[in-house]
């Protein structure tokens, strides 16, 4: 019987969040379900202080919205916290090396969250920290929004279908929100597919993790640019084209690989073949590029609840990370029974 309140896991496998490949799928569904069962405790009203007086540095090496806020949030309702690091407001590889600005914030703070240009900037913080570190997005993959996506379909799964027969298809490129969506689906054993032009189609090293997942969870991972793959997908997911990095290729270039044929909009929603499907977008969106007004302010578009589902997400990483899971459940369960 489900148990909101018990986890398979009491303390994290691993010190650090970087890559969900680090964690086995049971893990990952007590990470869903402790952000899930804090989410319906604070939207009832009421608050919890199991991370009162603990700090969280976070260290941004470019722009953010979503991550940032919903650290600072999650702090703040939890009763810690959250240092907001600005990009070139520290001397995190400049005039001080990673591994000491690692060590100097392990002695201040209790968790370090970082969102980095390369993925070898949060593995080496990691390494030579001795508090836990959250990988915020690096060049490699995006944990956090990864948590945030599978809570995210988890709420929207269609009524009484097994996770084994649940189609995700990303459209668009193979950007690390690309290839974390394929991690995470294909550990809870779902069928993936990314609809793409083949020169931007997942690398063999990403496929390879996918078809290991499948090999133990079952589902399946596939690359094409069939449209006819779109057919009874459950969720549609895209990401914007261009612009994540400072040298990036020009607009132009990406408009004539994917527009028009891989822009979601209502004639590819249709194409699916299935009236419920829902749609996401990690945003920020570039509207009327990879998708239209219409289906993103559309009833079939969850993107706003997949925001929301940051907040979510990181609520659960900074308790579980924390070492204080247990003890908040306990607190929730506490509170239920009196």
């Amino acid at each position: 019987m489900y148990n909101p309140y018990q986890l398979d896991h009491s303390k994290p496998t691993h010190k650090d969040y970087i890559d969900t490949t680090d964690f086995d799928q049971s893990e990952m569904l007590d990470m869903i379900k402790l952000s899930t069962t804090v989410r319906d405790y604070i939207k009832s009203g009421k608050t919890l202080n199991t991370l009162y007086h603990k700090n969280l540095a976070m260290i941004f090496e470019q722009k953010s919205t979503r991550t940032r806020v919903s650290f600072e949030v999650a702090m703040e309702q939890l009763g810690g916290h959250a240092l907001n690091l600005a990009p070139g407001s520290i001397q995190l590889g400049a005039h001080e090396t990673i591994g000491d600005t690692a060590q100097v914030l392990a002695r201040m703070c209790d968790l370090i969250m970082a969102r980095v240009n390369h993925h070898e900037s949060v593995l080496e913080l990691a390494a030579r920290s001795s508090v836990p570190v959250i990988n915020g997005m690096s060049d490699w993959n995006h944990p956090t929004q990864e948590l945030g996506d599978i809570i995210t379909i988890f709420d929207h799964l269609p009524e009484g279908k097994p996770l084994d027969k649940v189609k995700v298809v990303f459209v668009g490129d193979c950007t690390q929100v690309c290839g974390s969506l394929m991690m995470i689906t294909s550990k809870m054993g779902m069928e993936f597919v990314q609809y793409a032009p083949p020169a931007k189609w997942l690398s063999d090293e990403y496929l390879k993790i996918g078809r290991a997942n499948n090999q133990r969870y079952g589902g399946s991972v596939h690359v094409s640019d069939n449209p006819a793959v779109l057919e009874g997908a459950d969720f549609i997911y895209t990401d914007i084209w261009y612009g994540l990095y400072d040298k990036e290729t020009p607009k132009e270039v990406y408009m004539r690989e994917f527009y028009p044929k891989y822009q979601v909009n209502a004639e590819m929603l249709a194409a699916t073949g299935n009236e419920h499907v829902k749609f996401m977008h990690c945003l920020p969106a570039n509207r009327g590029e990879e998708v239209t007004d219409d289906v993103l302010d559309g009833p079939h578009s969850i993107a706003w609840d997949q925001a929301e589902n940051r907040l979510t997400a990181q609520r659960g990483l900074v308790l579980y990370f924390g070492g204080v899971a247990e003890e908040t459940l306990d607190e929730i369960k506490k509170q239920k029974e009196d």
